[in-house]
């Protein structure tokens, strides 16, 4: 089995003691790591700042229908019922496979991208901008803090407070080759307080 890189929460994320953002961090750890037992994903909660016993684990998982099923490796993984119209459960998706399914739907979705300082403003035909948000928030991506949906846009704030420029190219670029790019992937080059 591979080992996964515990990711800290970002910078200003805060996640309250609540049952839904719990949830919230089960699902998005069970999406993105191949998650054996509850005593990992113990630890991978307790990694992002929150501390569950092994009862309420337990209970949260089938509430949430998480079920063990063969990995790609052929270990035992919680994986959760899938989205939409395909309720299958399955197993977490690599990075690399998230990243170029967001190329693939920015491909098929982006109209235009325009930027002012770490506001980045995606702009898709009617009835899509749900779906490219939707691919955005399920990929990890360094550069961006998240997104809100509406019917044909979607707003991306991006970490750096000048990096929305790169950001909107980015976007642009991985939509015309249909394949992640470097800056999608790597971490915010400016961490400083905005002056």
């Amino acid at each position: 089995m591979s080992v996964t890189t515990r990711r800290p929460q970002p910078a200003g994320r805060v996640v309250p003691a609540t049952k839904a953002a719990r949830h919230q961090l089960i699902t998005e750890t069970l999406a993105r790591h191949a998650v054996p037992s509850q005593a990992v994903l113990a630890e991978e909660l307790a990694a992002r700042g929150v501390a569950v016993s092994q009862g309420t684990l337990s209970r949260d998982l089938d509430e949430l229908g998480a079920v063990r099923i063969r990995s790609g490796d052929g270990d035992l993984v919680y994986a959760l019922p899938g989205e939409g119209g395909d309720r299958t459960p399955m197993a977490a998706q690599t990075a690399p496979s998230l990243h170029e399914r967001l190329a693939r739907i920015a491909g098929d979705t982006l109209v235009s991208a325009a930027a002012s300082a770490n506001l980045v403003v995606l702009r898709t035909p009617p009835g899509a901008a749900q779906y490219l948000a939707s691919a955005i928030d399920h990929t990890e991506m360094p550069a961006v803090l998240g997104c809100v949906a509406g019917d044909d846009t979607v707003l991306v704030v991006a970490t750096d407070p000048t990096g929305g420029d790169a950001v909107a190219q980015a976007f642009l670029d991985m939509a015309q080759s249909q394949r992640p790019t470097p800056d999608t992937t790597a971490a915010p080059t400016n961490q400083g307080d905005p002056q």
